[in-house]
């Protein structure tokens, strides 16, 4: 038997420690896990830096959409720690103008008392189309998006939108990799998952079918079996 690998997990923007609750009975036969406590900081600078400070030693590092961009920045802090990295719905791309006025229409929204309106308005992008009917699914994000609070997406947003470009940052990522995407995901599209398998060694891509942004609570199965596969790798 090997030796029991930590692994830390990163939750995304308006998402809690709930997203994750169908990866962590998959992940903790391989070790124990970590929920990273990513609401502290303004930057991802700083929110990466707080992780890293309560993080085990060497560890398996998982970040999802919002994650994935504070996996980057403990990548460019702490590369030596970080036994394997798994990208989850995320983009190695800066902030685009277009996403950024979209961006603070939501934060106008929020800081106006209708964080719960933007989060409606979000649900469609953010599934399958199969699932905009779905009450469980949808009272599901939306009961961890208010948990999560306006305070933190106001902060969390503004962090996003100054992002730096981890394309660079790819070549020099050397442990076993797994990056990971809907097939429907209009946040974080297919082709940046591509640009980033193509740009790390020997990386694992896996498209989820049938799927949006949200695959951890979409499809937690495939989610499951693709997180085992990059465990062992």
């Amino acid at each position: 038997m090997t030796d029991p690998r930590p692994t830390v997990l990163v939750s995304g923007l308006s998402c809690t420690a709930t997203v994750y609750f169908n990866q962590i009975p998959a992940l903790w036969r391989f070790g124990p896990v970590t929920l990273a406590d990513h609401m502290r900081g303004e930057t991802l600078v700083e929110i990466a830096g707080n992780i890293l400070a309560a993080a085990p030693p060497r560890f398996a590092l998982a970040g999802f959409s919002l994650g994935g961009y504070i996996a980057f920045e403990i990548m460019r802090q702490a590369a030596d720690r970080v036994e394997k990295l798994a990208l989850l719905d995320t983009s190695a791309r800066p902030e685009t103008p277009e996403q950024a006025e979209r961006r603070r229409e939501r934060i106008a929204m929020a800081h106006a008392g209708r964080y719960r309106e933007t989060l409606e308005e979000h649900y469609p992008t953010i599934v399958h189309p199969s699932r905009h009917g779905d009450a469980a699914l949808r009272r599901l994000y939306l009961t961890m998006a208010e948990e999560y609070g306006s305070e933190a997406f106001i902060r969390h947003a503004l962090a996003i939108m100054q992002r730096a470009d981890s394309r660079k940052d790819l070549v020099a990522i050397a442990c076993p990799t797994l990056v990971l995407v809907g097939d429907h995901d209009e946040l974080t599209p297919p082709e940046t998952a591509r640009e980033m398998a193509d740009g790390i060694e020997d990386a694992l891509l896996v498209i989820v079918p049938e799927c949006g942004h949200m695959t951890l609570i979409e499809k937690p199965d495939a989610v499951n079996k693709a997180l085992a596969e990059w465990m062992s790798m």
